[in-house]
């Protein structure tokens, strides 16, 4: 069976694009030719990958089967590439981090800019998703990093090493009825007008235990899927929310908000810096790993 790089990729793009022509055009190919690679595809592996369907082409059951390794071979093809192209003292590359909200925007910026003013051959992107999000991400092979505020958690296929503690406190309004009292109850904050984090938030699913570990349940509440949003909602007085303590801080300097520690079982959250075990690790991976670790030995103090 003759199954090259070419063919997996018109896989992958078919199941994108579901044009014989896009695929072509994306690929420099002339349709006839695309068309050759599926049909071919089709007679090795004896059954159909394709379908076509209102002037579409969509993948079979099969196809999505291929598919599936198409993405995962198109990647570590990828990756293979620019593991060797990047051998040459950092002089040039690109690195792939995938960072969860909290990370990204109170940890991440200031590591980003040192590192991209001591190599400013290498190019960096950073894509903001949530923690498990993240974590697929790593599986595929779709980025190189993830950095992660998340419960712990345990993956064949990941390696992980925690960066610090990420704890949540309980913030109010300083002109909220909880402001005087130094220790809220389990009651009184359940009994308050809750804002919740979106249901993919890993401070949602560490709310909703705390919740269901002091048997108590909101009568009512807002769900928000931007922390900023859910800060200016509890700026105006009326609400309360459970939220990272390192995404306040500033808050809580300035006035606008007042924080509490969360009264009873506390679920223990960190920042994690997460690799996939089967990724080779390259002199840029490494280098800004380490990196990363110099730049935050405040904070992990």
């Amino acid at each position: 069976m003759n199954l090259n790089l070419l063919k997996l990729r018109i896989v992958e793009l078919l199941e994108k694009h579901n044009k014989i022509t896009t695929v072509a055009e994306i690929l420099e190919l002339k349709q006839p030719t695309v068309t050759f690679h599926m049909k071919n595809m089709e007679r090795d592996f004896g059954v159909k990958l394709f379908d076509t369907r209102m002037g579409k082409i969509i993948l079979t059951d099969a196809g999505y089967a291929l598919h599936h390794y198409a993405v995962k071979i198109g990647a570590l093809a990828a990756e293979a590439q620019r593991a060797v192209t990047e051998f040459d003292a950092l002089r040039s590359g690109s690195l792939r981090i995938g960072a969860s909200y909290v990370p990204a925007t109170y940890l991440l910026p200031e590591v980003l800019h040192r590192f991209s003013k001591e190599y400013p051959g290498i190019h960096v992107s950073l894509s903001v998703k949530t923690a498990p999000v993240i974590r697929d991400m790593l599986e595929k092979h779709s980025i190189d990093l993830g950095i992660i505020s998340s419960e712990s958690f345990i993956s064949p296929e990941l390696q992980t090493e925690t960066i610090c503690e990420d704890d949540l406190v309980l913030i109010f309004s300083p002109d909220h009825i909880l402001a005087a009292d130094p220790e809220p109850t389990a009651e009184q904050i359940a009994s308050s007008s809750f804002v919740l984090h979106g249901t993919e938030s890993s401070t949602r699913r560490l709310t909703e235990k705390w919740l269901e570990s002091n048997r108590r349940r909101l009568p009512s509440y807002l769900e928000f899927d931007s922390l900023e949003a859910i800060k200016q909602a509890i700026i105006l007085g009326e609400h309360v929310s459970f939220v990272s303590r390192m995404a306040v801080e500033a808050e809580v300097k300035q006035g606008l908000l007042q924080m509490r520690s969360i009264p009873g079982k506390q679920f223990k959250r960190h920042i994690y810096m997460v690799t996939n075990k089967n990724r080779h690790r390259s002199a840029l991976l490494s280098k800004f790993t380490e990196h990363f670790i110099t730049c935050l030995k405040p904070v992990q103090q």
